[in-house]
């Protein structure tokens, strides 16, 4: 059986548009075609049994599909041993993430990871390798001369980026970052051609379920879900991406079943996490994730604390109503437990709205189930 980079060679083959390098004797001639060897490499972790499609694996929507002491909810790193404290986000659509900064109304917006401290898919890239929980790579000059172990890498890099390359680990380490994040701005990672995509281009029709769906979910009137989910102005823009990528605190619960395992302490302070932020006002505050792919990309929240997208709905509607049935958590069958860090609650975005009803709760399931590209579709069965 072929290696899953050579898989995706043959995928990207027809997907990406490649030009030739003169002079270029390895078999990547572009930094995307370099970027995705690199992206499946083992060998750039510290015991060679990790690489970024681990945690982001094309086959699980570009999340992590592994079982841990934690279920889920958490990535295993490279030793084995190593428990993170933060659910692995989806790989795809990444690309559209803008640079962290402030907007006009002052509020924290974009960047990577769950605290947008990575400015870029390249700063990104240069973290896992470095993460001693991660790859556990001991600086960049030790992923350097794993590099240099390939002698195809070697001469695709001295093509791409300059014979000198490997002179400066720093510049050397960076190209590496670039070709993985060239890789990760192709059309593998962002299809748009889930049902809803088919839908907004008259190629199929909605269920009756999933269309209440779609209308509760972009109107103010009945949800909040677009106050956060949408980032284009009108709801049937082809290129909406489902995240406004605004940092908010809606008071996710700590994941008492990770921390019993990976023995993290205290709350998890989100944007305070950030070195460009010190404003105690943001703690507890998460980047918005793309709901593209969501169904098939769970555990949800950023320290997977729920299992189940019918609970993330139950969780949100918890805000607008005062039901007692209703704060109880379908997955433990008690009281949503309390927010890690509960005085920067998103009150106004949360409370917006009604509360719904079951009916309407299942119809916005439906309509995030066709937000699943299609080379996916088969994993909502499963």
């Amino acid at each position: 059986m072929l290696p899953k980079h050579a898989i995706y060679t043959r995928i990207c083959a027809v997907l990406l548009t490649c030009w030739p390098i003169g002079g270029l004797a390895a078999p990547f001639e572009s930094e995307e075609a370099l970027g995705e060897a690199l992206f499946f490499d083992e060998n750039l972790s510290l015991n060679r049994t990790q690489s970024c499609a681990t945690c982001h694996d094309p086959e699980a929507g570009f999340a992590d599909p592994r079982e841990t002491a934690a279920g889920r909810a958490v990535s295993l790193g490279d030793d084995g041993v190593s428990l993170g404290d933060r659910s692995a986000p989806t790989a795809a659509y990444a690309a559209f993430a803008p640079g962290f900064h402030q907007n006009d109304e002052g509020k924290w917006v974009g960047g990577l990871f769950w605290d947008g401290r990575a400015d870029s898919l390249e700063a990104q890239a240069g973290g896992p390798p470095l993460n001693p929980i991660e790859m556990g790579m001991p600086g960049k000059p030790a992923v350097v001369a794993r590099l240099q172990e390939n002698a195809d890498y070697v001469a695709a890099m001295q093509a791409l980026f300059g014979p000198n390359i490997f002179a400066d680990p720093d510049k050397a380490y960076d190209a590496m970052t670039r070709a993985i994040a060239a890789f990760e701005r192709t059309d593998l990672f962002a299809p748009f051609d889930s049902k809803y995509d088919r839908y907004l281009r008259g190629e199929t029709m909605l269920s009756e379920d999933e269309e209440l769906g779609r209308v509760l979910f972009f109107s103010e009137q009945f949800t909040n879900c677009n106050l956060c989910h949408q980032l284009k102005q009108s709801p049937m823009d082809p290129a909406e991406t489902f995240t406004n990528y605004e940092h908010h605190n809606i008071g996710v619960p700590v994941n008492e079943a990770a921390r019993a395992v990976n023995g993290a302490k205290g709350p998890d302070l989100g944007l305070l996490a950030n070195p460009l932020v010190d404003d105690g006002a943001q703690g507890g505050k998460f980047r918005t994730p793309t709901l593209r792919n969501v169904a098939v990309t769970g555990p949800y929240m950023h320290n997977g604390v729920f299992a189940d997208l019918r609970t993330v709905m139950l969780f949100y509607n918890k805000y607008n109503t005062k039901a007692e049935a209703r704060q109880i958590n379908p997955e433990t069958g008690k009281p949503f437990a309390w927010p890690e860090i509960p005085h920067t609650l998103a009150v106004k975005e949360l409370t917006h709205g009604p509360a719904l009803d079951d009916r309407r709760i299942d119809a916005l399931v439906a309509f995030l189930k066709t937000l699943t590209d299609a080379r996916y579709e088969h994993l909502l069965e499963e």
